[in-house]
């Protein structure tokens, strides 16, 4: 009998290798994970559309977290829960965006993503849209410190990365860790007995609040100060490993 109920696993630097695959290890111990009675989550920064060909390539008919916890969805298609992030401050993150011209920019839409090279028009229409994450792009340390100084002053909104040169903005209070605790309350578990893994800043709060909390041997130093333990990296099969040490 498996210790552990619920796996979350983060995708892109941690179930996926540097070339966005999942490596045959990870889904031969995915399997064996699901046939001994444990359900595979992802918990990813992506969008729904941008995570279920991965699901869908692991039969995986479970519960995903999506776009850092604004939306949590029962089973691919079956939508449990979605947080939108205001216009209002979308509004102010694009007007933001655009004060540093070398900065890159998208932001999610329940519909799609927009961009930098790419963004909706009439250009003032924020209204018009459902909107759940926004994020920057800069490899600037000063630029990106000035826009999160800025966006952190606002006191509103839950600030986060999925990589050291990334910025990723949700409504406050919207996180993998808070969405993770409202799949397990769903669920009937505890959140002892969940293991969650990942790399980076958006992975910190599951991790901590996780029954087992694990970090891939290539997370960001703070993530792997925050975990219980340390796999190997996501080209070295990380997921693989934990499943073979921790769960079964």
């Amino acid at each position: 009998m498996p210790k552990y109920k619920l796996l979350a696993l983060d995708m892109d630097g941690t179930l996926l290798n540097e070339r966005s695959e999942i490596s045959e290890g990870n889904a031969e111990w995915i399997r064996r994970a699901r046939e001994a009675g444990v359900t595979v989550c992802f918990s990813t920064g992506r969008g729904f559309v941008s995570a279920l060909p991965y699901a869908e390539q692991l039969n995986l008919d479970s519960p995903m977290i999506t776009v850092n916890g604004g939306e949590i969805w029962s089973k691919p298609h079956v939508l449990y829960k979605r947080t939108e992030l205001s216009p209002y401050y979308v509004r102010r993150l694009h007007a933001l965006a655009k004060e540093h011209p070398e900065v890159w920019y998208w932001a999610y839409t329940t519909l799609g993503i927009y961009n930098k090279e790419r963004w909706f028009e009439p250009e003032d229409d924020y209204e018009a849209h459902h909107w759940l994450k926004f994020g920057y792009y800069t490899e600037d340390d000063r630029a990106r410190e000035l826009i999160l100084a800025e966006a952190q002053s606002w006191g509103a909104l839950e600030i986060s990365n999925s990589s050291p040169w990334n910025l990723e903005l949700n409504p406050e209070g919207v996180s993998k860790a808070s969405a993770l605790r409202e799949l397990c309350e769903w669920m009937g578990i505890g959140m002892e007995d969940v293991v969650a893994a990942g790399d980076s800043l958006n992975d910190i709060a599951a991790i901590r609040e996780a029954g087992l909390g694990v970090a891939m041997g290539n997370a960001q130093t703070a993530v792997k100060q925050a975990a219980d333990v340390i796999t190997l990296t996501n080209d070295e099969d990380g997921v693989a490993e934990i499943i073979k040490r921790f769960v079964l």
